[in-house]
């Protein structure tokens, strides 16, 4: 009986965690720096989310940063070529997609990916 309080204690502690992060990253959309606070906390506890649902999340979230950041500054660099208002809108868009998709499938206890 400990070791069910225990386990449905750890996913409950996951599951904020991935909240806070997914909060974190739309947060960024009004103060910036957020976003960093939410990967770094992404790799600090990676490790403690191998083997649950929440993995999933955060291989999503971190992809979700790092292309999201590609596509920023390859947006930021053609701007003057017009072409890059276009990334940048596009950018913006996959973002909040993928805050949006994240955080309603971990609201269902969902994985991100599906075999």
């Amino acid at each position: 009986m400990e070791e069910n309080i225990y386990e449905e204690e750890r996913f409950k502690s996951a599951k904020n965690v991935t909240t806070v992060i997914y909060a974190l990253y739309a947060a960024s959309f009004i103060v910036g720096i957020t976003c960093i606070f939410a990967i770094i906390i992404n790799y600090i506890k990676k490790e403690d989310m191998a083997g649950t649902v929440f993995e999933s999340h955060f291989r999503w979230q971190i992809r979700t940063f790092w292309f999201g950041l590609l596509w920023g500054v390859l947006g930021s660099i053609s701007v003057f070529i017009i072409v890059g208002i276009a990334v940048l809108a596009a950018d913006l868009i996959w973002i909040i997609y993928r805050i949006a998709k994240g955080w309603l499938r971990l609201n269902d206890n969902k994985e991100m990916y599906t075999a």
